[in-house]
């Protein structure tokens, strides 16, 4: 009996996990990790999940990150195999799921995460075996200050996955930050965000609003309770100088959930009951 646990657990994913189930040091705060019966590690930091990690790189359990995903890969996609080398920047790292997926289905890829906490991002390095540099290089600071130190033209995709508990940081929402993303954004680069906005705020309008007066095409990715603000949950922001990849709405309709692609008149309706918001 004790020669088949021994067995079992040398079999399991993830074989560098700390102790499961305890709260562990981080720099800002504590971090705690679960396994699941599938083999699957969920991450929670400071009493928030944070990441959910599986063992099949690209099956990823958070359904805001499988519709970026989808969207990252009908993006490149459309780039052509002869495209140079797609270069992505993650604003926020967590336990880094979406990174690993892109890297296991886009290996010829390079990635940059920007992480705040570095006792974290030092965990989840090795906690989760994640690729190397350059195909992944993790940089420990605060995002915005990465966001504005980088040089024009750089990426193919910028995604934005930053909290501070359950809000983003209003410097990487405001007009400011979305001018610099569309800077070090390639000509026919894209901007996804998760959104998280509340029921009863304009958060997601103003968001919308803030997107649209600097991007000339605007996606919203979400269920639609969520879209109409019934509930909290997390919508994905679709931003682009060229139209948003083709055939987007009818991927998405494949997805485990009930999540559409919004119409536009639906997102025009929203920019213009939202307002820009401004920096501080």
């Amino acid at each position: 009996m004790a020669r088949r646990a021994r067995e079992r657990s040398r079999s399991l994913p993830f074989e560098h996990l700390p102790a499961l189930d305890v709260p562990l040091p981080i720099s800002t705060g504590s971090a705690r990790l679960s396994r699941e019966n599938d083999g699957s590690v969920l991450l929670q930091v400071n009493g928030v999940p944070s990441s959910h990690l599986h063992p099949d790189p690209e099956h990823l359990v958070f359904e805001y990150m499988r519709w970026m995903q989808l969207v990252i890969d009908l993006h490149l996609a459309e780039r052509g195999t002869d495209a140079p080398a797609p270069q992505l920047a993650h604003l926020g790292g967590g336990g880094c799921s979406l990174p690993r997926a892109v890297a296991s289905a886009h290996p010829g890829s390079r990635q940059i995460v920007v992480e705040l906490d570095e006792l974290l991002a030092d965990g989840v390095r090795t906690w989760f075996d994640l690729p190397r540099s350059p195909q992944l290089r993790l940089r420990i600071g605060d995002a915005r200050e990465a966001l504005d130190s980088w040089r024009e033209d750089r990426f193919d995709v910028v995604i934005r996955d930053v909290f501070a508990g359950v809000v983003t940081p209003r410097a990487l929402t405001d007009a400011a930050a979305v001018g610099q993303v569309d800077r070090v954004l390639r000509e026919d680069g894209l901007y996804l965000a998760n959104c998280a906005a509340p029921p009863g705020t304009s958060l997601l309008a103003d968001e919308v609003a803030t997107l649209a007066a600097t991007f000339a095409h605007v996606g919203v990715i979400a269920e639609p309770s969520h879209l109409s603000g019934k509930r909290r949950g997390n919508c994905v922001l679709v931003a682009s100088q060229r139209p948003l990849p083709e055939g987007l709405d009818r991927a998405l309709r494949s997805d485990a959930v009930s999540v559409r692609l919004a119409p536009e008149d639906r997102v025009r309706a929203l920019a213009r009951t939202g307002s820009v918001i401004v920096p501080r």
